[in-house]
C-alpha cells in the first residue's frame, strides 16, 4: 500500500509539473517553409541568397559537373511546384525524366522569371499548409518538412558560390 501511494503521489507530482508549449507540426512546417523561402532566421533564406545577382553570376559555373546558381533555382521550381500541386491534389503528370533535366541555365528573361515563379510558388504553399486541415496534412508532413530541408541544402549551395566568387555581403547573414 505504501508503494502505490509513492507511486501515486509521484505521478501526481510530475503531471502538475508546469507543461512545455510546443508548436503543432503544422505551425512547425509553415514556419521551416518560410526560413528556407523568405524568413532569414538560423540561415540565409533563398530569396535573400538570390538577391542582386545578374544573369551572368547565376551561370557562372565551375569546370567540374557542379551546378550553376541558375541551375539550383530551377531545379528547385521544378520541384517545388510539383509538390504543390501534389499537395493541393492537383493533377500532377508522372516524371519520367531524369532529375538533371531539372537543372537549367537560364537566360536574363527566364532567369527574372524564375526567381518570381519560385517565391510566388513557395508562398503558396506555405498558405497552403498554413491552412491546410489535419485531413489535407495526413500523410504529408515528412515530405513538407523534407521541401523545407531541400530548399536550404541548395541556397547553402547558392550561398558558397556567391562567397567563392566575393558575391556575397556578408552583413547579409553569412560570415
Amino acid at each position: 500500500m505504501k508503494n502505490l501511494l509513492l507511486i501515486s503521489l509521484s505521478l501526481l507530482f510530475f503531471s502538475c509539473g508546469k507543461k512545455v508549449s510546443r508548436p503543432p507540426v503544422q505551425e512547425l512546417i509553415t514556419e521551416q517553409l518560410k526560413n528556407s523561402h523568405s524568413n532569414s532566421e538560423w540561415f540565409v533564406s533563398f530569396n535573400q541568397a538570390v538577391k542582386g545577382l545578374n544573369v551572368d553570376q547565376a551561370n557562372w559555373k565551375d569546370s567540374t559537373e557542379n551546378h550553376s546558381i541558375s541551375q539550383l533555382s530551377s531545379h528547385l521550381l521544378f520541384w517545388n511546384k510539383r509538390i504543390l500541386k501534389a499537395f493541393k491534389r492537383e493533377n500532377v503528370e508522372e516524371f519520367e525524366g531524369e532529375n538533371t533535366e531539372t537543372f537549367a541555365l537560364l537566360d536574363s528573361v527566364a532567369w527574372e522569371k524564375t526567381k518570381e515563379d519560385l517565391d510566388q510558388v513557395m508562398i503558396e504553399m506555405e498558405e497552403a499548409v498554413a491552412n491546410a486541415t489535419s485531413e489535407q496534412l495526413e500523410g504529408w508532413t515528412t515530405s513538407l518538412a523534407n521541401v523545407a530541408s531541400h530548399n536550404a541544402y541548395h541556397t547553402g549551395q547558392i550561398l558558397y558560390i556567391r562567397k567563392m566568387k566575393g558575391w556575397w555581403d556578408s552583413s547579409q547573414g553569412v560570415q
